[in-house]
């Protein structure tokens, strides 16, 4: 399936909460108080009026929540969606009663659709199921339910094809964690963004389109700002070039020796921070997109505390342990992998003098993902299965000029669960960068990825596949820091 976004701006005006603060500032000029602190008192009380008045910050919006409008939005979208790609795509989408009875009736299956349709277009339409009912006031838990049904909804409805199963976990699971992560993102332009009303408005709903329909379409009673509780949170943008250092690429085609890249990457919640509580799921959450001009989509990665709380170790350690969810797609040119999964772990920092400070995050658990070769005949020579997986990521932080980030991550993509027999694929990725901060907040980067895939079958010869990159960055920081947390 094809996920496509709905272009959204959004009405309001500050003028309601300036009012009473120049009302009183007024009033006390014309009845010239006799002392300073009468005047002050009319400001004050103006002020805690105003205050009164300003947008409700809440996780969620019991009050104005709805569980019918955005039911009615995932179907609505669901009809225009099968009817684009009807149009586009031919009888894949000619869905009708009868093919609706069948599905209901049926086993469910490991499809074979392009890649990139099921690792990634249907997980954005998951967002987007999300992202509707996350907007009308919906919990976390509340509005994945609502993903996962829209999910379900499509694979009998949608498609005249069988209904399959990864599609149910990538969609209805991986959409959901994407999409908690598109919400929050979103919610913290409006928060805390630059710039004027209109500009953040439109910036939200760029990051999280379902939430800016609902906002623009809905006005009020959809206008309640997540609040935040202002987490520390580290941001960056990154654009440069690479270019290759060591290559095997199998049986399949030579990748491209260099490449443009563009990567936004965001680690939110970080722990340590004083009154920062974890109680709703991605209180904390990581989130990586890159894009390539040699291969497009490159990188879209997120993981999530769900379920956790925090610890300490003496005074300058601080961490949150729990169970973490997450959605990976990599795309390295030679190979592609993704996974949703669940895994268990921590993120911690431990402050090692008054300016170096070390944070690192551990996960291990399992996930269902799908692997291939990217240059191969066709997009559909990939597979599925149960993936055991594991995660460690370090970022050395030397004061406010320079970090070191190294993140490592390991894939065992068994035929468990797949439609293949036997077999499997092991995947490796490290990714080391060195950042120095030149001024406020612009920086460069030196970046050194690598990859590697080992795959074993049945019947053909053993596959190995191994790129490295090196590549130099201009870096653009959310602050003039590294994220180091305070405590």
């Amino acid at each position: 399936m094809r996920a496509s976004a709905l272009p959204t701006t959004f009405k309001s005006s500050r003028c309601s909460r300036l009012a009473p603060v120049a009302a009183a500032l007024v009033l006390g000029i014309a009845q010239a108080p006799a002392t300073w602190a009468e005047g002050q008192g009319l400001v004050d009380k103006a002020a805690a009026e105003a205050a009164a008045r300003k947008p409700d910050l809440s996780a969620e919006a019991p009050s104005n929540k709805s569980y019918s409008i955005p039911a009615a939005e995932i179907v609505g979208f669901q009809i225009l969606l099968n009817r684009v790609d009807r149009s586009l795509f031919g009888s894949d989408y000619g869905s009708n009663w009868s093919t609706i009875r069948r599905n209901l009736h049926t086993t469910w299956i490991a499809d074979n659709d392009p890649f990139s349709t099921n690792q990634f277009a249907h997980p954005y339409a998951g967002s987007m199921y999300y992202g509707f009912a996350r907007s009308a006031g919906l919990n976390f838990w509340e509005s994945l339910g609502y993903s996962f049904a829209g999910s379900a909804l499509w694979e009998i409805a949608g498609e005249n094809t069988l209904p399959s199963k990864n599609d149910q976990i990538a969609t209805g699971v991986g959409g959901s964690f994407l999409g908690e992560s598109l919400y929050r993102m979103a919610n913290l332009v409006l928060e805390q963004g630059e710039g004027t009303r209109l500009w953040r408005e439109l910036s939200a709903a760029a990051i999280a389109p379902a939430m800016g329909f609902n906002r623009y379409v809905h006005g009020d009673r959809f206008g309640a700002i997540l609040n935040s509780h202002n987490p520390v949170y580290y941001s960056r943008v990154q654009v440069g070039t690479s270019a290759t250092t060591t290559a095997q690429a199998g049986n399949t085609a030579q990748a491209s020796r260099s490449e443009v890249l563009a990567d936004f990457s965001m680690d939110y919640g970080l722990p340590g921070k004083p009154g920062y509580t974890y109680e709703r799921p991605f209180d904390h959450f990581s989130f990586q997109a890159t894009a390539s001009s040699a291969n497009g989509l490159e990188t879209l990665a997120t993981r999530g505390l769900l379920i956790g709380a925090p610890y300490e170790a003496g005074k300058n350690y601080r961490g949150i342990w729990g169970l973490y969810g997450g959605y990976d797609y990599f795309a390295p040119q030679l190979f592609r992998i993704s996974s949703t999964s669940l895994s268990l772990g921590t993120t911690a920092q431990w402050r090692l003098s008054e300016s170096i400070a070390l944070q690192g995050t551990a996960l291990a658990g399992v996930g269902y993902a799908a692997v291939g070769t990217l240059h191969a005949t066709n997009d559909l020579e990939y597979h599925y299965g149960i993936a055991p997986q594991a995660l460690a990521a370090l970022r050395l932080i030397i004061g406010d000029k320079a970090s070191l980030d190294l993140t490592a991550r390991e894939y065992f993509v068994s035929s468990v669960a797949g439609a293949t027999t036997g077999g499997h694929d092991n995947i490796a990725r490290a990714d080391l960068t060195f950042t120095w901060r030149v001024h406020k907040q612009h920086g460069v980067a030196i970046k050194y990825l690598w990859a590697r895939r080992d795959a074993t079958f049945p019947g053909v010869s053993d596959l190995t596949q191994t790129r490295g990159t090196l590549g130099i960055y201009y870096v653009l920081l959310g602050h003039d820091r590294f994220g180091a947390v305070d405590f």
